[in-house]
């Protein structure tokens, strides 16, 4: 295959990603391997691609690879979410402006408008994913409401109700007036606001006096069906037994008593809104109040905001505000910073409201989920998460799990017509069941389905289960091979919506863990540190970037500094440098493949010593490797390689086994080499999948269908711990000498003798002699003077520059060396002797100046050893 001058990002990827399709090497089949599985965190349906997810399948890429590479049957398994709340107020928003209301159409009539919305941007996603590399068994595509998935889901509903696990009752629940739907605990973003601390003045009943509320929420005083002190409050016992009145509406309402309320905020007197905050609602409860509901499902007061009914909630507070002041019933106002509840999905401000829904009881759900993550049965990394988790378990509430939607699976309830209801997979079960339960006639049609659906999360808390059909068919041969999967991969956002719930749904549906590892990525943010955002227009178009820079090159930008559960501080120049990786490689290929070889000449000393160190070296970054992957540290794993290739093999092997201008290479030198670009590629293949298999393809004649894809993992063999030592020190003389060129700009091509004093064995002379292009290497028992020279260890090696160094300026450059190392010392020393420092600094730190202290000492010693030594040649000239 010949080699272009240039790589081609677009070109490669396009026709290689073909090849990997149509060998069907993604596609997995139940077979004697031992299986590998992951399964994708299913995107929203009609969602595109962003940097969260480039980051997220990277890395189940890097993992799913790495294992096929392995020799595993590996599985991974794609798919997309629904999203009821996103999906529907994106069909909700194009068909108001086709000038079309969903209160215009039916249930089966907007549905239509969904599925068409779905079928014309759903799978936008899966498809920019194949951009990036993704391996994912594509002819295994789920989606949340296909026929499987949304069977799944009725029957674990069913399941779980015939259990007694699912109740339907009247609660306090989040509310989202702009999706006009209740939220789950965990869809609530509590952000600080800055606002206002009213005191409204409720005149006591048969008095001219007045008790005074503190209160963020004038609006809500038509919902106030009581005032609360504490029993113990000194300043409101005249309260007691008594009644105020609602300022405004002229409400009546009685003081009741209560240890919950506290004596120091405001006044110590509290409005009490049954219907309008969960606090208050349990004091409702308790006292036996009565609710009033003063909202509309959109944020508008309804007919008991009196004279506000039509106002939107904070309209009326302004409004409200206003005639307060007018009647003379505020007493003031002040600034007040309090945390108000968000919708996760809308971003608006949360009410909450009494509201009939379903709910599923948590606690026993949540028992062997929590005894798997502390026994780590399931493992995370990091393991800081485990924390988190705990937290969330042990307080868990019920999950209220019903929507106020159209797009979604259907609540499986059918109410009777003169009450009652029945739970079951279809109408026609249900009316089965119906007639079991009446004493009337009953016709099919009579039944009547709950309106709601099912919180999105309850079909992709199945989704390791589901995506394998084990919902409905619980012995089938794709679940009992695949499951439990292996590696999750996803973001520790929605550990308590997803991952928590998925583990729940593990041990109630078959009894076991659903995965064996939860990798928490961090969130990608700007250089500036903040969250990526379409809102703050600061999030790159993934595809651009691929378009720029290459699918590999972006793939290795997006984990050069992204550490397992750290956040990532995204800059373009990291996929930058991914492409001059790219580039590296490229240009390391060309020239290996571009050398003449002979087969009939011996092989140089040189290349023999850089092959069995080269051969060593792989070894122990193999070692490194499966070490890093085992502790999912990918980042550092990709670094392993990256300075394999860039610094060991590039910049020292080919360095010294490269023959001189225009000279053959020997045959046994050029197969070594061939072989170790081929377990470089092999070991680099995971993170640039698509410049790793074009060139593997082209470092030997390959047959049709082969790839690098389906080859084994280089194997790591012993290595000689001392021959790499010893190798470190050789490239430190080599160093040494290239500084001193540098330093005294003399040309590469000009040989120069190296002399040394001290121990130093001479078992990699060749090597030395070649990449310093030196004349000789010879022991004297003194530098010489106006020599320039380095240590490497204790053995000082010199170059004698007699007519090549202007001596007074070397000895002034010297004394200003030996004065910086002195101040050094000192500033070092300073630290040292601070008994504060000594006791208060992590070991390591002070570790490490001790070691600066060693260093700088060594310096100035022979500092000052050739200091004397060019003294002495100016005083005997």
């Amino acid at each position: 295959m010949e080699i272009a001058s240039k790589y081609n990002p677009s070109e490669v990827e396009e026709k290689w990603y073909r090849y990997w399709l149509e060998n069907r090497y993604f596609h997995s089949e139940p077979d004697n391997r031992e299986p590998y599985t992951i399964v994708i965190p299913p995107p929203n349906v009609t969602g595109i691609l962003h940097m969260g997810h480039m980051l997220n399948n990277t890395i189940q890429d890097i993992l799913i690879r790495r294992a096929r590479m392995q020799g595993k049957n590996a599985c991974w398994v794609p798919g997309t979410d629904h999203a009821s709340i996103a999906t529907e107020a994106k069909v909700v928003a194009k068909l108001a402006s086709q000038g079309i209301k969903k209160t215009d159409l039916s249930r089966e009539e907007f549905l239509k408008h969904a599925w068409e919305w779905t079928f014309e941007h759903g799978g936008i996603i899966l498809e920019q994913l194949k951009k990036l590399g993704a391996s994912c068994d594509w002819d295994r595509t789920c989606f949340t409401m296909d026929e499987i998935r949304s069977k799944s889901v009725i029957r674990a509903f069913c399941h779980l109700y015939e259990k007694g696990k699912i109740y339907r009752g009247v609660r306090m629940v989040n509310w989202d007036p702009q999706a006009l739907t209740a939220l789950s605990d965990e869809e609530v973003i509590y952000k600080e606001q800055e606002g206002k601390l009213y005191y409204l003045r409720y005149k006591i009943e048969g008095e001219d006096k007045y008790a005074v509320v503190a209160t963020t929420r004038p609006e809500t005083i038509m919902g106030d069906t009581a005032m609360c002190i504490h029993p113990d409050d000194p300043k409101n016992a005249h309260l007691k037994g008594k009644k105020v009145i609602v300022p405004l509406i002229n409400r009546v309402i009685p003081v009741i008593e209560d240890e919950y309320v506290d004596m120091e905020f405001g006044t110590g007197c509290l409005k009490v809104t049954p219907a309008h905050d969960v606090n208050d609602y349990m004091l409702g409860e308790k006292h036996h109040l009565p609710a009033i509901d003063i909202f509309n499902p959109d944020g508008t007061l309804n007919e008991h905001g009196a004279m506000y009914a039509g106002m939107d909630r904070f309209a009326a507070r302004k409004k409200i505000v206003e005639d307060l002041q007018a009647a003379g019933l505020l007493e003031k106002n002040q600034p007040y910073t309090n945390k108000v509840g968000f919708s996760e999905r809308t971003n608006v401000p949360i009410e909450p409201k009494l509201s009939m829904q379903w709910f599923l009881e948590m606690k026993d759900l949540a028992k062997p989920a929590l005894e798997a993550v502390e026994n780590d049965v399931v493992k995370f990394y990091p393991p800081k998460y485990k924390n988190v988790y705990r937290h969330w378990m042990e307080n868990i509430k019920d999950w209220c799990i019903s929507r106020q939607l159209w797009w979604g699976h259907q609540i499986p309830a059918y109410y009777l017509p003169k009450g009652g209801f029945v739970v079951a997979e279809s109408k026609e079960e249900a009316y089965q069941k119906a007639l079991k339960m009446v004493d009337y006639p009953l016709s099919i049609d009579d039944l009547r389905q709950d309106e709601d659906v099912l919180d999105t999360w309850f079909s992709s808390w199945l989704w390791p289960i589901s995506v394998f059909d084990g919902i409905l068919h619980p012995d089938n041969e794709d679940i009992n091979y695949y499951y439990p999967t292996n590696d999750l991969v996803t973001g520790p956002d929605i550990i308590f919506f997803w991952v928590a719930r998925m583990i729940m749904a593990g041990y109630e549906f078959r009894n076991e863990k659903c995965f064996e590892n939860v990798y928490f990525t961090g969130i990608v943010r700007d250089k500036a540190g903040r969250k990526m955002s379409k809102q703050l227009g600061n999030s790159p178009d993934p595809i651009e970037l691929i378009n720029t820079y290459g699918a590999d090159g972006v793939r290795m930008g997006m984990l050069l500094t992204t550490p397992a559960g750290n956040d990532l501080l995204f800059d373009e120049s990291l996929c930058e440098q991914g492409r001059n990786f790219n580039n590296k490689i490229w240009n390391a290929f060309r020239l290996v493949k571009g050398w003449k070889v002979m087969d009939n000449i011996p092989q140089p000393a040189t290349a023999s010593i850089a092959i069995r160190w080269f051969d060593n070296i792989l070894s122990k970054a193999i070692v490194e490797l499966d070490d890093l992957f085992s502790k999912y540290r990918l980042s550092e794993a990709l670094m392993v390689v990256y300075r394999l290739f860039w610094e060991e093999f590039s910049s020292w092997y080919l360095e010294i086994i490269k023959p001189a201008y225009r000279q053959p290479i020997d045959q046994k030198t050029y197969d070594a080499t061939l072989a170790f670009f081929d377990a470089l590629l092999r070991l680099l293949h995971p993170f640039m999948p698509f410049i790793t298999e074009e060139l593997w393809q082209a470092l030997y004649e390959r047959k049709q269908g082969d790839s690098i894809m389906i080859a084994y993992l280089p194997e790591s063999q012993p290595f000689d711990e001392v021959l790499l030592t010893d190798f470190e020190k050789v490239k430190e003389i080599i160093s040494g000498i290239r500084t001193i060129r540098l330093q005294k700009n003399i040309p590469n091509k000009e040989k120069l003798p190296l002399q040394y004093t001290g121990d130093y064995e001479g078992t990699y002379d060749s090597v030395i002699i070649k990449m310093g292009n030196l004349s000789s290497i010879e022991k004297v028992q003194e530098k010489e003077p106006g020599a320039v020279g380095f240590l490497v260890g204790t053995t000082e090696f010199s170059i004698p520059l007699f007519d090549k160094t202007d001596v007074e300026a070397e000895l002034k450059k010297l004394k200003a060396e030996l004065e910086y190392q002195n101040g050094f010392l000192q500033s070092v020393m300073k630290k040292l002797t601070n008994e504060r420092f000594v006791q208060n600094a992590k070991p390591e730190i002070v570790e490490n100046e001790r070691k600066k202290k060693a260093d700088a000492e060594s310096k100035i010693a022979l500092l000052k050893e050739n200091i004397a030594a060019l003294e002495k040649t100016i005083s005997e000239k």
